[in-house]
């Protein structure tokens, strides 16, 4: 891609950005934060994972990004007896017309879709969840011999809750790696919730508007890979994933007690998409390590083990990743 044509698409891409945000804000009351997040996956081709308590709007949002984007959506919940068929699709058996002769028809699943909500991750086996792995990494199926291509663009954005874990099954750190971001939605403000109270208790039906079709999805997603960065901001967000390694030489003294086991080479990946991203929907041509910290604690605090001492301590993940941004 050209200087000229990169210029172009960032400039596009800040458009956009206030163009989705205008729509989805119709139906989302607050929740910048996290809607800017979501974009920066969304244009970096990244899957996100959802945590928060009932009732936060997490399933809107997802489904409200859908509608801005023209995009297939499907909607899985998942279910403790969910079986990995109802997610992928399976082989029939079937008659030929006017004959007797049969034949095994695929018949495709939900997850042959654009936007892909995976409702409630965790409350499925983790057979079932293993049923995303192949989808979220080699964007394809495969089921027996044959292995299906998935519509691009492809995003898992699955939500969990923090509560009620009873009858829940925790997912494994394959899994989890394979989300670029895990993001935590808290409570609305007072202001905010006095605005959905209201707005959501009266006859008025949200209409959202598309914006953008899948093919300038993927133009601007290549855009965002084609935005240059300089030696010292890639050298910061690899050093910033290494230093969560308790095995690391230069792992502090405080990383080698608290952490078990400390993020891989996806981290640096997804540190540096996202710094790309978030700069690109500011329009700028290039990012910085603010960039890249901005989104650390995002990227890493899923892929980060802390240690029976850390919680002895009372200190998780996202502690640990607060310490170490403070490292100058």
């Amino acid at each position: 891609m050209t200087n000229q044509n990169l210029i172009s698409e960032i400039a596009e891409l800040r458009n956009v950005k206030h163009a989705l945000l205008s729509e989805i804000h119709r139906s989302i009351i607050g929740q910048d934060k996290v809607l800017e997040d979501v974009l920066i996956a969304l244009f970096a081709n990244g899957h996100i994972l959802l945590e928060g308590v009932p009732g936060l709007a997490k399933t809107l949002l997802i489904s409200s990004l859908a509608q801005a984007l023209s995009l297939s959506f499907s909607r899985i919940q998942f279910t403790p007896d969910l079986m990995p068929s109802d997610i992928t699709g399976t082989d029939i058996l079937v008659n030929e017309t006017g004959t007797d002769h049969k034949h095994f028809e695929y018949i495709k699943g939900p997850i042959f879709a654009n936007i892909i909500l995976a409702d409630e991750i965790n409350r499925t086996p983790p057979k079932t969840q293993a049923a995303l792995l192949q989808a979220m990494q080699e964007y394809a199926v495969t089921s027996g011999t044959v292995t299906r291509p998935l519509a691009k663009p492809f995003i898992v954005m699955a939500t969990q809750n923090p509560i009620e874990q009873e009858g829940t099954y925790p997912l494994p750190e394959a899994q989890l790696d394979r989300f670029m971001f895990y993001i935590n939605i808290d409570y609305p403000s007072l202001a905010e919730e006095l605005i959905i109270a209201e707005s959501t208790t009266g006859n008025e039906n949200t209409v959202i508007k598309p914006q953008l079709t899948a093919q300038q999805i993927i133009s601007l997603q290549q855009a965002i890979r084609s935005i240059p960065v300089s030696e010292h901001v890639l050298k910061y967000a690899v050093n910033l994933a290494r230093s969560t390694r308790p095995n690391s030489p230069d792992a502090s003294a405080d990383i080698k007690q608290w952490v078990a086991w400390g993020a891989g080479p996806r981290a640096s990946q997804y540190l540096v998409l996202a710094a790309k991203a978030r700069a690109a929907l500011d329009g700028r041509l290039t990012p910085a390590e603010e960039d890249v910290k901005a989104s650390a604690e995002i990227v890493l605090q899923h892929r980060i083990l802390p240690s029976f001492a850390a919680q002895a301590e009372g200190i998780d993940s996202k502690q640990i990743v607060r310490k170490l941004l403070e490292v100058p």
